[in-house]
């Protein structure tokens, strides 16, 4: 069975794996799942692991399968899987648990561990395989209308979780209503993030570099959202425009637009971070007037990564909603498919050079 796999700690080494094609067995309880992959979406955690940034195999391999944003449909269940049935259409989960109380309840991806395990970037394989072998508890079913757009579930997965937390946080407030909210960058999880506040009914304006007119611009205007190009209109001049922001979602990138961004919230406001950032940047800020309109204005930051299965289920109640509100539109977010495991130097070279690019993934098999 042949996978995509890299040699950790070594940049560059991404290849065409051989593996064994996964027991059903091998998860206890008579609970496993066998999966044929369909299609798997890539981003710049896979570039970063190929890169040697991170990323570790699993025991006993010398390789890690990579892919996390996987895509399937059932072939068979163990004997004590009710909730799952040969020709579901289904994304499993990431994050696995540890021994943290969080990891105990449910909640891995807040775990406290030193040591994590997520599938396809930390000790354990990912999906970017012909098959894959999971517990039921980590497989989400995605209903077969939704089946053409079911790769874009697990990147949805950090929007859900950024926006779902803003709202459990500000429950402090007893009622918030954000009515202003604002996105700032353009690629997929902007785009997602866009999308989900729309969803909530927010009037959403996102912030990206790219003047008009562009691909992002188009869609964005298809889901009656402003765009506006940095390189004409700051963020600081966007928000003396439009209204400072109830709810921000940053999902740039880039450490510095994190501080403007801040400048942007509104009393009582969130701004989400879902960007990785491992560099040494640094800047100049405003750190006394930050601080201060932060405490006076009861204003809030959090960050928002990975996702366990609360998010992946509201992610597929937001797919349904879109499909019926904006027909075809996440269809639209697929841009570069790449036919087959065997060109995996296209997908790279995808990421790395094509410009209008939204989701690069695999077309691992035909569906």
């Amino acid at each position: 069975m042949k996978a995509v796999a890299v040699i950790p700690g070594k940049a560059k080494s991404a290849h065409l794996a051989d593996l064994e094609k996964p027991d059903i067995n091998s998860v206890l309880d008579g609970r496993g799942v066998l999966v044929r992959v369909l299609r798997v979406g890539v981003d710049g955690t896979d570039k970063e692991i190929n890169a040697a940034e991170y990323g570790a195999a699993p025991p006993g391999y010398n390789f890690l399968v990579t892919g996390h944003e996987g895509f399937g449909i059932v072939e068979k269940v163990g004997t004590n899987v009710s909730e799952l049935k040969p020709g579901d259409y289904v994304v499993a989960t990431v994050r696995r648990p540890g021994k943290s109380i969080y990891d105990v309840i449910g909640t891995n991806d807040m775990t406290t561990d030193d040591t994590y395990y997520e599938r396809g970037i930390n000790l354990l394989h990912g999906f970017l395989t012909e098959y894959y072998v999971d517990d039921a508890e980590y497989i989400v079913r995605v209903p077969a209308l939704l089946r053409n757009i079911g790769v874009l579930l697990e990147p949805f997965t950090v929007v859900q979780k950024g926006i779902t937390q803003a709202y459990e946080a500000q429950r402090r407030l007893r009622i918030w209503r954000p009515r202003k909210a604002a996105v700032m960058g353009a690629g997929t999880i902007g785009l997602l993030a866009a999308l989900a506040l729309k969803l909530r009914g927010m009037d959403v304006t996102v912030f990206a570099r790219q003047p008009k007119p562009n691909l992002k611009a188009d869609l964005l205007a298809d889901i009656e959202t402003r765009y506006v190009s940095t390189q004409e209109t700051s963020i600081l001049d966007g928000a003396a425009r439009f209204g400072l922001f109830d709810l921000t979602f940053e999902a740039t990138g880039a450490s510095t637009v994190v501080f403007e961004s801040m400048q942007a919230v509104a009393k009582n406001g969130v701004l989400v971070l879902s960007s990785v950032t491992g560099g040494t940047k640094k800047l100049e800020v405003a750190a006394d007037k930050i601080n201060l309109d932060f405490v006076l204005g009861n204003k809030l930051l959090v960050g928002t990564v990975n996702a366990n299965r609360e998010y992946f289920e509201s992610g597929v109640r937001d797919m349904a909603l879109s499909h019926a509100m904006y027909p075809g539109w996440m269809e639209r977010l697929l841009t570069h498919p790449v036919e087959g495991l065997d060109n995996y130097t296209d997908a790279f070279n995808k990421l790395e050079t094509a410009r209008e690019a939204i989701k690069v993934f695999y077309e691992v098999a035909a569906f």
